[in-house]
Order: C-alpha cells, then structure tokens, then sequence
C-alpha cells in the first residue's frame, strides 16, 4: 500500500511540476530587455530617436477593464481624421511598433502605439495571447473614437501576438476599425503551442496540453480553446490585408493561409520571400509598403 501510495504521489507530482512549469512559461514568459529592443531598431535604420523626438505627440494613459493602466503613444502630425493603432508582438513594447507607425505616418494616418499588458510600460501581470489582451485594445480603440468623434476613420495593424489579439477583438468584440493589417497571426493558440512543444521540446503535445490547459484555467482563468482567431474570422466583416513570411517556422504561413480562407468579404493576402517570424517588413520593406498602397486602393478610399 505504501508503494502505491508513493508511486501516486510521484506522479501526481510530476504532473503538478509540469502544469505549473507549462503555464509559468505562458503566463511569465520571458520578454526581450528594452534597453535591447532600441538598440536593435536604432541600430538596423528603424528608429531615428531625433525624428522620433521631433513627432507631434503626447503619452496617453488608458484604463484596461481589468484595472492597470495602458501606456500609449498618439502622434498626430496631420491635421485629420485617418488613424492607425498599432498592435505590437509578445515580448516586444511600442518601440517596436515606430517602424510601422512610420510607414502610415508617410501615408497621411496619424497614430497610435501601446503596451500590450505586462509590456512595455502597461500594467497587468500576465500574458494571455491574446484573451485578456482583445479587451485592452477594446479600451483603446474607444478612448480613441471618444478621443477624436464619430468621424474617425481608424485601422488596426497588428504583429504576431498582436495581429491575433486584434483578430479577436474583431472577430468576438466588435468589428470596430475600417480595416486591418494582420501580420503573421497565429490561426489557434492551441495548435501553435503544439508546434512550438514538437518545435523546441520534441515531445508529442497529446498529454502535456490537457493538463496545462488545466492549470490555466485554475491560474488565469481562460482556456486556451478561447483563443481562437480562425474560430471567429468568419465574423469579421472589413478589410483584412493579411501578411506572413514564408520561411517563417514559429508561426507557419499556413496558419495565415488558413485565416485567409476562411474570411469571408474584402481581404488580401501577402506572403513575404524573405525573413523569417515578424521580419516581413524588415527584410521586404519596398514589397511590404507597395502592398499596404494596394490594399488601401482597391478596400478604402485612402490611397497613398
């Protein structure tokens, strides 16, 4: 009796571990130093702190629903009523998300960058890929409207984690922006962490998923069936330009692939030649931009 009794508690304690090892890595994953990230861009021609300081722009702070505060950046150096929210990847902060603001700058958009939750500068103290995240970016998308009145033309871009986030928040909350950018988008959480488990860990993800699934739910209260962008793409009725590389191995293009097709109404699709994982518009910038001027000429009347 007391071998069994000590062979059960073994295992349930090695699943215990790696319930709480599994949702550790999810909920506290590890984010990339800033000092690191403005580094990075200065260093590659992305970020120009003297042009970046020169910006007509204000700090904004914004109330998540959940209760922290959402650190956001609104550059307004056209006098109009065009704006674009950017919607950063996970690990990254809005320093990132310059290089993007950039190109809609130079397209006549005013803009507005943020912290996703426990990013940047934002509060909140996990990471959920987009669950908790899509009611943030709900938050901000109506400070804005409220902002800048009922006239307001708005788009969405967003990356990776980002460009997820804002599948959902559009595909479950509202349809709120005239059209989206979705820049290498997970399709579904749930296979995305399987790949990446095959990827990195090379062990079949059959039993490890149900039971940090599990944990989840008891540790931050979703579950990772909730965050599903192809389960609500359908409902997106605006235009999509969605955007992936085709040597990207950390989300696959055919996850994008996959999104595209089951949009219904206005979409187009990009596949970058070169880069890998969110590197669409490093490596293929002129290819990158010409794409954006076709989608807003043939979905919206803003042509560049």
């Amino acid at each position: 009796m007391k071998k069994a009794f000590r062979i059960l508690f073994s295992v349930l304690f090695f699943w215990l571990a790696i319930g709480l090892y599994f949702t550790n890595r999810i909920m506290y994953i590890k984010k990339k130093d800033e000092e690191f990230i403005l580094n990075r861009e200065k260093q590659a021609g992305r970020f120009n702190p003297d042009e970046y300081d020169s910006l007509p722009k204000r700090d904004v702070t914004i109330r998540s629903p959940f209760g922290y505060n959402i650190k956001a950046v609104l550059a307004e150096p056209h006098e109009t009523n065009r704006y674009v929210i950017i919607s950063h990847g996970v690990t990254e902060n809005k320093i990132n998300s310059v290089k993007y603001a950039n190109l809609f700058l130079e397209r006549g958009f005013n803009t507005l960058l943020y912290d996703h939750r426990r990013h940047g500068e934002s509060g909140g103290k996990t990471t959920s890929y987009g669950y908790y995240e899509k009611f943030d970016l709900k938050a901000v998308v109506d400070w804005l409207k409220k902002e800048k009145g009922p006239d307001l033309v708005l788009g969405i871009h967003g990356v990776s984690m980002g460009a997820a986030t804002m599948l959902l928040y559009a595909g479950l909350l509202e349809d709120g922006a005239d059209f989206y950018i979705a820049d290498c988008p997970f399709s579904d959480f749930k296979q995305q962490l399987a790949h990446v488990i095959k990827r990195d860990f090379k062990i079949f993800p059959g039993l490890l998923l149900p039971i940090g699934d599990a944990f989840l739910r008891l540790r931050d209260k979703y579950s990772i069936r909730h965050v599903s962008p192809i389960s609500v793409i359908e409902n997106i009725k605006h235009p999509v330009l969605f955007i992936h590389s085709r040597d990207d191995d950390f989300i696959l293009p055919s996850m994008t692939h996959d999104l595209f097709e089951h949009k219904k109404g206005p979409k187009m699709l990009y596949i970058a030649e070169n880069g890998v994982h969110a590197q669409a518009f490093d490596e293929n910038p002129d290819d990158y931009k010409r794409v954006v001027d076709e989608f807003l000429d043939k979905y919206t009347q803003y042509a560049y």
